[in-house]
């Protein structure tokens, strides 16, 4: 009777969690009508080989993951999160305009690695400012909100990719400058209706996050998350992958974005209730499921050979990254103390950005090497290992239940 009456009285989501939802769709909106597009704009139009595109996608990704660790621990240091949310927004609105304005691949890349500079900014505060504001017994499905609304952006970035490549007759460089509008609109919503946390603020002393005695604060259940979470990432590499794949099953240009479509939509469907059932359930059980439809994911897209097993695959990849994504940062806020949330968050994702790093340079070289069928392959195969760790992940704290 307790349990049904403690459930009935669930606290409402905080209005700062609907906002950096809406602030994550906006800017994923801009960045994924780009991502749709850049694999072939880099490889097709510029002449990149895909290793070296396997090194850029590894290398934007760990450079966004390795200034989160920077950002969450000055974020600690600050006792506020709204400002780095701002310079974080701000820089990657301002690479926009560099992608269709760049005349070699040294442009694209220097506006790929500074846009990652500024997602690394944002990441540790906005996921400590959730985590600040979050009920803790609604925090699984705060998470899975702001993740949701974030891959509704990245749905709906490649679907106005497809729109628009039609208009321009498959001129990229013209669809590319629509992508600077919807970013500049998320950094109006950070100054306009984004808050701080109510939760009392108090200024720590700035301390590296890479400093022993900060690490030591940490529990052993925070570190076998960011184990976990590490090993995860070397089994799974850049979904630029998925749109090469795409290119090579025969889809025409004009249509190639609807690879990530498939993939946002089964990803935005899946946040968050995954993320409401991980209130309510053992959460290790729902990773080790997507951990599971990754492997289903790697197996279709490296084995199939028709155009509808590949679209399966790529479902398959966007329902993993709904049922691990949110409760990744989920177990990690769990597991780490409230007053260095946001260095918790940094040194997971610095981890996990150098897994990241080695994921898709890897990847690219066995693409170059053996065919995409083999990088597939392999990627399923890694996945065993944090399937099998997921057995020992620390159980939900008392706390949460």
């Amino acid at each position: 009777m307790t349990t049904r009456s403690a459930t009935a009285k669930r606290p409402a989501i905080p209005r700062t969690v609907w906002a950096l939802g809406f602030v994550s769709l906006f800017m994923d909106l801009s960045s994924e009508l780009i991502h749709a597009l850049l694999p072939i704009y880099l490889v097709s139009t510029m002449g990149m080989s895909v290793a070296a595109l396997g090194v850029l996608e590894g290398a934007a990704e760990a450079t966004a993951m390795i200034v989160k660790v920077f950002s969450g621990a000055i974020s600690d240091w600050l006792g506020r999160r709204k400002g780095l949310l701002l310079l974080g927004y701000g820089l990657a609105a301002l690479t926009k305009p560099l992608f269709p304005l760049a005349t070699t691949p040294t442009v694209v890349v220097t506006a790929r690695l500074l846009d990652r500079v500024g997602k690394g900014i944002r990441g540790a505060p906005r996921d400590a400012l959730v985590a600040d504001v979050a009920p803790p017994d609604i925090r699984g499905a705060c998470f899975g909100l702001r993740q949701s609304m974030d891959t509704i952006g990245a749905f709906l970035g490649p679907m106005l990719a497809i729109v628009l490549m039609w208009g321009f007759a498959d001129q990229i460089r013209w669809v590319l400058w629509f992508a600077a509008v919807p970013a500049f609109v998320a950094v109006g919503l950070i100054v306009f209706g984004i808050r701080e946390s109510d939760r009392e603020q108090s200024r720590r002393p700035f301390r590296s996050p890479l400093h022993w005695r900060a690490l030591r604060e940490f529990s052993s259940h925070y570190w076998f998350v960011v184990i976990v979470g590490a090993t995860f990432t070397l089994a799974r590499f850049s979904e630029a992958f998925l749109v090469l794949r795409a290119q090579q099953a025969g889809l025409e240009v004009a249509w190639i974005p609807t690879v990530m479509v498939v993939m946002a939509f089964a990803y935005s469907l899946s946040a968050w209730p995954v993320g409401v059932l991980s209130d309510r359930v053992d959460r290790r059980v729902l990773l080790a499921m997507g951990m599971v439809l990754l492997i289903a994911a790697d197996l279709l897209l490296g084995m199939g050979r028709s155009k509808l097993s590949m679209f399966v695959g790529v479902a398959a990849w966007g329902l993993h990254m709904g049922f691990t994504q949110g409760i990744l940062a989920a177990m990690v806020s769990e597991t780490s103390p409230p007053t260095l949330r946001g260095t918790a968050f940094g040194v997971f994702n610095l981890i996990s950005g150098v897994a990241m790093l080695l994921a898709s340079s890897i990847a690219g070289v066995v693409w170059a090497r053996f065919g995409a069928s083999t990088t597939f392959v392999v990627g399923a195969a890694l996945v065993v290992v944090p399937l099998c760790l997921c057995a020992y992940a620390p159980r939900p704290t008392a706390s949460r239940n």
